[in-house]
């Protein structure tokens, strides 16, 4: 059934999704992106829909350029879990008091920690439980000491981010506390790069719209940097720094909910295995065709041969853990979840918090009008979105919700 081939686009484009189910909207900025010059070739996932610029759910490779839109304003933005040693059996009758201690220890929506994370101390910790990886415990002074090379527009905020580090965000980032099919308890979020991120993807995205090269574009959010440049070289730069900041996020926040599920079960020592981690908002260096491209993935995971992924649904539905199967077809590359069926707006105006308690009747998360743009029904169907890439992945678990923390 899939791919199949958007009519009317200068690049090719494949879609996992039938066209008659997006909407115009989407469609049309999916041929204006496929009608820029550099561009390969396009691809498009499941959980496609309509983004700023460029669209969520898609995967462009083009030669010798970017676009900031098919990035995204939250570069980096990815998934992180880990299994447990943990069952179902274990778990108290209420998970109120664990929800409430995650919350304590990774500060949500706008909030920050009001020191920054005591790295050191937190990798020691997270060593002994067994969760430590190397992105969490090497390279610091050289990651801050990369700062003052940043936009000078950015100069201002370093202490903030030094506080948003470990921090979960708000709109649709998460911590969850998952069971797989064999009730083991897993842990999984959902974050990016914080506030640096998107102030440095705004304002590269501004000087994108300025070069005389993007005069005539059908969308002046879909302005590119071009190879050679040096607003290319800025802009590279400064993705690189905001894609590692996303990764170390994910990294402090994993240890710090580790460290309050350890003590949450202080009558015995948790053990969690090795995370799996992938991220949806990234610029990679790529073959495609037998041709060095750059690639983008916006509201898409890479999904190379063998390699582990994410791939979350709405709270109170599931979420998958998958492998790729390195599809060509696909620039290797999977969905990075449910994605959106309607906007946040017209989730508002449509459901109630008495709708969202019924929609994730059985999880132990918020449930009051703040979050009601994230009810389930807000989310197209995860296992229709699985079932129509079934060429791209395989399912290696799938992970209901118990426990979800919100911004």
């Amino acid at each position: 059934m899939f791919p199949v081939e958007l009519r009317g686009t200068e690049a090719q484009t494949l879609m996992w999704a039938p066209e008659q189910e997006i909407e115009q909207t989407t469609l049309e900025q999916l041929r204006n992106i496929a009608a820029l010059p550099w561009v390969h070739g396009v691809r498009v996932l499941p959980d496609v829909h309509l983004g700023k610029g460029a669209t969520v759910g898609s995967v462009i490779a083009m030669r010798d350029a970017v676009s900031p839109a098919a990035v995204g304003v939250d570069i980096g933005c990815g998934m992180e879990s880990v299994r447990t040693d943990l069952t179902a059996a274990d778990l108290p009758d209420n998970l109120r008091t664990l929800r409430s201690r995650i919350e304590a220890a990774v500060p949500v929506g706008f909030k920050t920690h009001r020191d920054p994370v005591d790295i050191t101390r937190l990798g020691a910790q997270v060593a002994c439980l067994g969760a430590s990886t190397a992105t969490l415990r090497t390279g610091w002074a050289r990651f801050w000491d990369s700062f003052d090379t940043l936009d000078g527009h950015v100069q201002a905020r370093e202490s903030k981010a030094h506080k948003q580090m470990g921090t979960l965000g708000g709109g649709n980032h998460f911590i969850e506390l998952c069971l797989d099919q064999d009730d083991r308890v897993w842990i999984l979020l959902h974050s990016g790069s914080r506030n640096i991120g998107k102030e440095l993807a705004e304002r590269h995205m501004a000087i994108a719209r300025t070069l005389p090269h993007n005069a005539d574009l059908p969308d002046p959010d879909l302005a590119v940097f071009v190879s050679g440049t040096p607003q290319m070289q800025a802009y590279r730069r400064d993705l690189t720094w905001a894609q590692e900041y996303a990764a170390r996020n994910r990294a402090v926040m994993l240890a710090l909910v580790c460290r309050a599920v350890s003590t949450e079960f202080a009558g015995r020592a948790v053990r969690f295995e090795q995370p799996i981690s992938c991220h949806h908002n990234y610029v990679a260096e790529e073959l495609i065709d037998d041709v060095p491209m750059l690639v983008t993935r916006k509201g898409a995971v890479r999904a190379g041969a063998g390699e582990l992924a994410l791939i979350p649904g709405s709270m109170g539905t599931r979420s998958y853990v998958v492998r790729g199967k390195g599809n060509p077809a696909s620039f290797q590359s999977a969905s990075h979840g449910a994605g959106r069926r309607m906007s946040r707006n017209a989730a508002r105006k449509q459901f109630s918090v008495a709708d969202l308690v019924a929609q994730t009747e059985g999880v132990e998360s918020r449930k009051d009008a703040g979050v009601v743009d994230e009810i389930p029904s807000a989310y197209k169907d995860i296992d229709e979105v699985i079932a129509a890439q079934r060429d791209l992945v395989d399912v290696v678990a799938t992970l209901r919700q118990v426990l979800c923390v919100k911004g």
